[in-house]
């Protein structure tokens, strides 16, 4: 991870020049950008030529130094792109379970906040609310792949996600230079609940009713990094757990972001579900409906294909599913065209 104090440790003065160096001419190229994204127009190289021996001035083994310029080159366009931009990061997964992994994605966090972005982030917490009720021998019940939340559950889930997993986090983020403010849903009235339609069988699972930002548009315009977790209240003041995805997604739709992301423990969506080599890159809304269809995409899958679906029915500009497992995947999908997932279109 580059930072600004590697940065200076690695700086040495230019040199002095007599008045026999040669004169120089300098055009503007990015060499290592082969594939321009279909986002980015006006691409600029930065290449410097000695007008009389019209040989690079580097050499054909960059030093350490070069390297980091080259790459910190390469991500202009991107940050150029990006600047200013909301950006909504649902966070959960193996980048959750892992230290290492945790730290990625929270230097990501930091970096693309420094260079402008306005990233907030979005948690959920399933394997801490997991050993919690382990350890007050409270069995976890789930149908359906959603976690059945009777009223001592709720307690629990509110309890660790708000008090414990959410405070990490924004301790985390401060620590390694931003800073965070921590939100549940019932911070400002950011999120109001209501029930699931299965609520019978489910207890308190919810859904998201409505959402005012106006608590987080404050903070994202001085360069705060808003931390949400997904347990909010509804009209009549009962909480309830809502699937991470779900506030991610409908966050989004209500900042009117330039992306969502939701970090996940599979490469992306797969033509071939067996075969993670069949990654799709980039896929349209009508596409990826119909894989559903087709049967290509199931499992946990279809819920977030169909957040990111209808965050970009109301006005998200790109959506992706990326792999929360490789280390830095945020900065690989923001600030390179390979990206590190599947990223859905309108």
């Amino acid at each position: 991870m580059l930072t600004a104090k590697s940065l200076i440790n690695h700086y040495s003065p230019p040199p002095s020049f007599s008045s026999k160096t040669p004169n120089i001419s300098i055009s503007i190229s990015f060499p290592y950008l082969h594939s321009p994204s279909p986002f980015i127009r006006n691409s600029r190289i930065l290449s410097i030529k000695n007008s009389t021996q019209q040989t690079p001035i580097h050499s054909d083994s960059p030093t350490p130094g070069q390297f980091r310029v080259d790459i910190l080159s390469e991500s202009l366009p991107f940050i150029q792109k990006f600047r200013g931009k909301t950006i909504v990061v649902k966070y959960g997964g193996a980048a959750m379970k892992s230290q290492a992994l945790q730290a990625s994605v929270v230097n990501d966090l930091v970096l693309l906040s420094c260079v402008g972005l306005r990233p907030i982030l979005v948690h959920g917490g399933g394997p801490e609310i997991n050993l919690w009720l382990k350890r007050l021998n409270i069995e976890a019940v789930f149908r359906e792949g959603l976690r059945v939340t009777d009223s001592q559950t709720m307690e629990i889930v509110s309890m660790v996600l708000v008090g414990k997993v959410n405070k990490h986090l924004v301790s985390l983020i401060n620590k390694a230079g931003a800073i965070a403010v921590g939100l549940s849903g019932m911070d400002g009235q950011l999120l109001t609940a209501r029930p699931s339609p299965n609520s019978a069988q489910l207890g308190f699972v919810g859904e998201v009713a409505r959402v005012d930002p106006s608590v987080l548009k404050p903070l994202i315009q001085i360069g705060h990094i808003p931390v949400v977790t997904s347990v909010a209240a509804d009209e009549s003041g009962q909480p309830f757990n809502i699937n991470a995805d779900t506030v991610a997604g409908e966050l989004a739709a209500a900042l009117g972001a330039e992306k969502l992301i939701l970090l996940t423990d599979v490469a992306g969506i797969l033509k071939d579900r067996d075969d993670p080599n069949t990654l799709v890159k980039e896929i349209n809304i009508s596409d990826v409906k119909q894989m559903i269809k087709d049967g290509k995409v199931g499992g946990g899958m279809i819920p977030k294909v169909n957040c990111c679906v209808r965050s970009l029915a109301q006005g998200v500009r790109t959506a992706s599913i990326i792999d929360g497992r490789v280390p830095h995947s945020l900065l690989l999908e923001i600030m390179t065209d390979k990206g590190a997932g599947t990223m859905i279109t309108g």
